[in-house]
């Protein structure tokens, strides 16, 4: 194996590790409950386009104010990220993998919530590290009643 070989082979096992980092803090961040202007750089690119069970949503403002609204929705929660296959190829990336998500509900009930679905993730590596271009989280399953979106925007 040359130089040129063990660059590169180094430079996919650190890529996949940084595109795993990532995706395992954001669905850390969806916990820890804060998602302000900072949240939203650390892991989505200006463009980004997420479609989520409360809709589909362009732009990181537009992500920014949907998480918002649909994480206020919960008092606590848990979100596990597993079995993810990460494609990558030069500055571009995809991942494909299982989330578990419960949700103790914010309606003073105490109920839970739970989903498990597949999240579609494209990823790009951009000046200050790989970042979320897109996304999209298909579930597959529930347990238990869902929050009642606010009426409104």
């Amino acid at each position: 194996m040359d130089t040129e070989d063990t660059h590169r082979q180094v430079q996919a096992l650190t890529d996949r590790a940084e595109i795993t980092d990532l995706m395992d803090r954001y669905l850390r961040s969806l916990d820890d409950g804060v998602f302000d202007e900072e949240w939203a750089r650390a892991f989505h690119t200006e463009d980004v386009t997420a479609e989520m069970p409360i809709g589909t949503v362009h732009g990181r403002d537009a992500l920014l104010s949907r998480v918002r609204r649909g994480m206020a929705l919960f008092d606590r929660t848990v979100h596990l990220g597993t079995n993810a296959v990460i494609e990558i190829e030069g500055a571009r990336a995809t991942a494909r993998g299982a989330q578990l998500s419960t949700h103790v509900l914010a309606d003073g009930t105490g109920s839970v919530f739970i989903s498990a679905g597949h999240a579609d993730t494209e990823l790009v590596r951009t000046a200050d590290g790989w970042r979320i271009s897109a996304s999209s989280l298909r579930v597959v399953w529930t347990l238990g009643t869902p929050p009642r979106l606010p009426d409104g925007p």
